[in-house]
């Protein structure tokens, strides 16, 4: 939280350079320091939020604001037509918490306490839904190198279609964790509970909400400062958009997330750690990119769900590498490591591509 604290300094410093009409790397790279203390202030609060409402609540509220920075970020790129980049941010957040955060988290866990456990039956709702969200991703991207479509008129319905079935199973998953099968997944909360106990008292509940819009407004403002300088940053600098999506983007908008999940895991909460990684990527995939296929519709930008087939390919590969570490619920630091040397292995392709 400090380090939080310290990198606010960031947010008047890009607003300035913003105002100043710095160049465009100077002004990408400071907005882009802001969002990561925004973006991390913005989850404690729903995090303190959600311990005055109580756990059904509070999972709807961490489910439905986990990824808001991110969220931000990609609408605002989305209204300025950088469809490639949207597209490329929403499978760099699933690669990234599959395979960086899950990775550095059964790392940095492993080494510390040897071998770590967590739930079956999360690891086993969370494979499920990125199994899901692979087929959701697989077939549009089929359809449209199978037919006959320049305009891609016939894959936006096909998308649109997909996407309003994605979102389905995303709420359904939430009945089941939430409601039906509550007590099954019961342990999470329990701990999270606890853990808040250990660390310090709660927040007001007026705290929390006044922290929550302050930190949204502000991820809003600078998002739209990011973005409105990607583009000639990325030329500057040499970057491909596709790139600066897959794999900067991600970090920025869920930074302070992933060192949420690298310190339960050191904590040896690896449920916890777990439920982070695995859950935002699922989030991503099932709520996230089908939400953009309708902001897209209202923007007047038209976006579909047919990503190219690298980038379908690597997500099918993460979502399998992270289900063999995940199946037996144990983990150990050489699983973390190799779940980073694939996500540097796709790294260095999607440099070149």
């Amino acid at each position: 939280m400090k380090l939080l604290l310290v990198l606010l300094l960031f947010v008047p410093v890009a607003i300035g350079a913003e105002l100043a009409h710095a160049p465009p790397v100077m002004v990408f790279a400071l907005s882009a320091l802001a969002i990561i203390p925004l973006s991390g202030f913005l989850g404690k609060a729903t995090e303190e939020i959600a311990f005055h409402t109580g756990p059904t609540v509070g999972g709807l509220l961490n489910a439905t604001l986990g990824n808001l920075a991110e969220l931000i970020i990609a609408l605002l790129a989305l209204r300025a037509g950088l469809l490639d980049l949207v597209k490329a941010s929403i499978t760099g957040s699933i690669l990234g918490n599959l395979l960086l955060v899950l990775g550095l988290s059964q790392l940095m866990g492993g080494i510390k306490h040897k071998t770590q456990r967590f739930g079956v039956a999360l690891a086993g709702l969370n494979v499920s839904l990125l199994v899901v969200a692979v087929i959701g991703l697989v077939i549009p991207a089929v359809y449209h190198a199978t037919h006959v479509d320049p305009t891609r008129a016939l894959t936006r319905k096909v998308s649109i279609g997909v996407a309003a079935l994605l979102i389905t199973g995303y709420v359904l998953s939430l009945v089941y964790s939430m409601w039906t099968h509550r007590s099954v997944f019961g342990e999470s909360r329990d701990v999270a509970e606890v853990e808040h106990g250990e660390t310090n008292a709660p927040w007001s509940l007026r705290r929390s909400t006044v922290v929550l819009l302050a930190s949204a407004a502000f991820v809003g403002w600078l998002s739209e400062i990011l973005v409105g300088s990607t583009e000639e940053a990325i030329k500057h600098v040499g970057l491909s958009e596709v790139f600066v999506g897959l794999i900067i983007v991600p970090i920025i908008g869920n930074a302070a997330e992933h060192s949420s999940a690298v310190l339960m895991a050191m904590k040896n909460r690896m449920d916890l750690a777990v439920s982070i990684a695995m859950g935002s990527s699922a989030q991503v995939a099932l709520l996230i990119a089908p939400v953009l296929v309708f902001a897209g519709l209202a923007l007047g930008q038209p976006m579909d769900l047919a990503f190219s087939a690298f980038e379908v390919v690597a997500v099918a590969l993460a979502v399998s590498v992270a289900n063999t570490v995940v199946r037996d619920a144990e983990s150990n630091w050489l699983e973390g490591a190799f779940l980073l040397l694939v996500y540097g292995m796709l790294a260095v392709a999607f440099f070149y591509f």
